[in-house]
């Protein structure tokens, strides 16, 4: 499907004719009003799901030169066209012409309709990008089983970290009243080949399993599940006490048990389908196991022996850390979760983010990745930019997923990525994961701006192929939603794969992270270090002295550079062999330490703050130059987000140099410019109503 894709990126159709008003709400699909001339379409069967895979057909295909025949494999009339479906499994798909009743056509099929409906989007998103139907001949079968969003939605309507409006879920009018939009947000993934959605915040209210809240998330499933889509809640470990009345909640508890396994079973005569659990324990002041000195794997095996009954699985949460643990935060979940390997329930995956900190706008991989080959590991990503310049700043992140995906664990020598320890190829687990967190909203645009959506779009399809390229999704996500004109599609591809480092320059370069200010994580606050916990400040993180700055994770210092495989450990241990990417995330080194370039560390940041701010006014004049070849709506929004970003760029610039100037006594290097203000106005700055703040 890659190559197909990759080289049909340049065979545009038609001449573009004029922009059409567009206010961004069909995402990268048509709108619901039906081609002029429909295609025609068989389907064999009778199912909700292949009559909306029919309906999908029929709305996005322009034409086709075949008679398209739809339905499962095992269908009469296709069981006998020996088709090769092995290695499909459950929800792959295969679309290719073949001859039925002696009349060609071009057949869309799959073991079970998930897969019927998956091949549907395969081939409207062929033709989009350029293909013949009459010559197609796709198959694909996700690499990954699971593939969730995890909504940080408040049963009150607020988002945590979300920058796209109120939850798109209304708690208060359910289960009643189904918005429509709950269809279309389906539909869209579906078309991505999401499968499951995690409805509430991982900082989760015990309310959300209350029977009237049971009741309202199986009125969501019903909306859901033709869509191939199942529901997973957010667990509150304390329930039992909180709901239940319980007086403990201790995992080992014969009555705590005994309460977690009657909830999960009705949760299941509500929600037959019901996914399973999402758990995020003792992080952050949330309750878990270790308030009653019981290990992760106790919490998790209780939850998980309430749902196995019902196929249903444990998503546990690796983000933890503690102020009552002085180490390195980035060593934390290793340290608790590595002696747990291969003591976990077989329905349990471990979720675990891409970064050992708190999706920075780069970070090394989690060292997790690898080190417990016994426990599968579900990938959690953050589509939602909460260090990424909220809505506002155009980051795709399809380069940030494919830099995670690829970073090699060395864990089974050479070639053993991250994305073969969650597809489960390193070790051959069967039961794999990715989960993102989304970042949708009620935003008639869903995600607060066009751009922000291809990033919905990316996380979708490195869900089902973790391999698949960043520029190629990049640029399926441009022609389907702008069209078929080259200048627009190579304009949008050209701006989005240099966007996520042109925030990395101005925000945290060579290495540097945690930076924002604090609560709202919106705009720079490098010398914060009054915060109740240390880890919250961005101090505690550069270590930025009148000699030097970086964290030092060597032997010399936290040493966590041991938790990697020790052909990493050895690289990531020489500030000489350490990327330069990720520098001063494992060393301290001095302001003259000479960078590859012949520069020194001091102007060399400097030079990154600068390339950073310079990406994004190269950003606008590439927009500028495509203004009437994209709808008004879009643009507009657009132009003015890209004024945001370049004023906001050159802020985060100017307040770190000013900071690290105050800091290191140095002057700017010759040509570069002066901060705007003195660090005293940049640290007066306040925002107290920024958005997607936690309760």
């Amino acid at each position: 499907m890659a190559a197909l894709l990759a080289g049909s990126a340049m065979a545009f159709g038609a001449a573009p004719g004029t922009a059409q008003a567009n206010d961004g709400y069909d995402l990268w699909l048509s709108p619901a009003a039906a081609p002029a001339a429909s295609p025609d379409i068989r389907v064999i069967g009778d199912s909700a799901t292949l009559k909306l895979a029919a309906a999908e057909l029929r709305r996005e295909l322009t034409s086709s030169p075949l008679p398209i025949v739809l339905g499962k494999a095992d269908a009469p009339d296709l069981a006998g066209l020996r088709l090769p479906l092995a290695g499909l499994g459950a929800e792959g798909y295969l679309v290719r012409p073949a001859t039925i009743a002696g009349r060609p056509a071009l057949v869309v099929t799959g073991n079970t309709d998930a897969a019927v409906l998956y091949g549907a989007f395969a081939a409207i998103r062929a033709q989009k990008m350029g293909a013949d139907l009459a010559a197609l001949d796709i198959s694909s079968a996700p690499k990954v089983k699971l593939r969730v969003l995890n909504h940080w939605d408040n049963l009150d309507g607020s988002v945590e970290r979300g920058y796209a409006g109120q939850s798109l879920w209304d708690w208060w009018t359910l289960p009643d009243f189904k918005d429509p939009r709950y269809a279309d947000y389906a539909r869209a993934n579906a078309s991505l080949g999401i499968n499951g959605v995690v409805l509430n915040n991982v900082n989760a209210s015990p309310v959300s399993m209350r029977e009237d809240y049971i009741t309202k998330a199986a009125a969501l499933a019903e909306v859901f599940r033709p869509w191939g889509i199942k529901v997973y809640l957010s667990a509150r470990f304390s329930a039992p006490i909180e709901l239940g009345g319980l007086k403990t909640a201790d995992p080992l508890d014969p009555e705590v048990r005994a309460w977690w396994k009657a909830k999960s079973d009705e949760i299941y005569r509500a929600i037959p389908d019901f996914g399973g659990f999402l758990v995020k324990a003792n992080s952050e002041g949330q309750p878990g196991p270790r308030d009653y000195h019981r290990s992760h794997a106790d919490g998790a095996n209780m939850l998980a022996a309430a749902v196995a009954p019902h196929d249903g699985i444990v998503m546990w949460r690796a983000f933890v850390y503690a102020e009552t643990d002085p180490d390195d935060r980035a060593k934390q979940a290793y340290t608790e979760f590595k002696p747990l390997d291969g003591k976990f329930a077989d329905n349990v995956l471990v979720q675990v983010k891409n970064g050992a900190i708190d999706f920075q706008p780069r970070e090394p991989f989690h060292p997790l990745f690898g080190a417990m080959p016994k426990t599968p590991m579900m990938l959690e990503l953050q589509v939602t930019k909460e260090y990424l310049g909220f809505a506002t700043h155009l980051a795709y992140l399809g380069t940030l997923f494919e830099e995670v995906l690829e970073a090699d664990t060395r864990a089974k020598g050479k070639g053993s990525t991250v994305a073969k320890v969650v597809d489960g190829a390193l070790e051959g687990h069967r039961l794999t994961g990715m989960a993102g967190v989304a970042n949708i909203g009620r935003d008639r645009d869903w995600s607060g701006s066009t751009f922000n959506q291809a990033n919905w779009y990316a996380f979708g399809r490195l869900a089902w192929d973790p391999t698949l390229s960043a520029e190629i999704i990049a640029r399926e996500w441009a022609r389907q939603t702008f069209g078929n004109d080259p200048q627009v599609v190579d304009t949008a591809v050209a701006i989005m794969m240099k966007s996520r480092e042109a925030v990395v320059d101005y925000t945290g370069p060579l290495g540097l992270a945690h930076l924002m200010d604090t609560g709202h994580h919106y705009g720079p606050g490098p010398w914060v270090n009054e915060l109740a916990r240390p880890e919250w400040n961005p101090t505690y993180y550069h270590k930025a002295d009148r000699d030097g700055i970086g964290f030092d994770r060597t032997r010399t210092g936290s040493n966590a550079v041991s938790q990697y495989a020790p052909a990493v450990a050895r690289q990531l241990a020489d500030p000489r062999t350490t990327p330069e990417t990720e520098l001063l995330w494992f060393h301290h080194l001095p302001w003259d330490w000479k960078m590859k370039s012949g520069r020194t560390l001091w102007t060399e940041m400097v030079a990154h703050y600068d390339r950073g701010v310079a990406t994004v006014a190269q950003m606008q004049a590439q927009w500028n130059g495509v203004k009437g070849k994209v709808d008004a709506e879009r643009w507009s929004k657009t132009a003015t987000y890209l004024a945001i970003q370049h004023r906001e760029a050159r802020w985060w610039r100017d307040a770190s140099l000013a900071y690290w100037m105050s800091v290191n006594g140095r002057a700017l290097p010759a040509g570069s410019a002066a901060p705007e203000h003195d660090l005293a106005w940049y640290k007066a700055q306040r925002f107290p109503l920024a958005p997607g703040q936690g309760h």
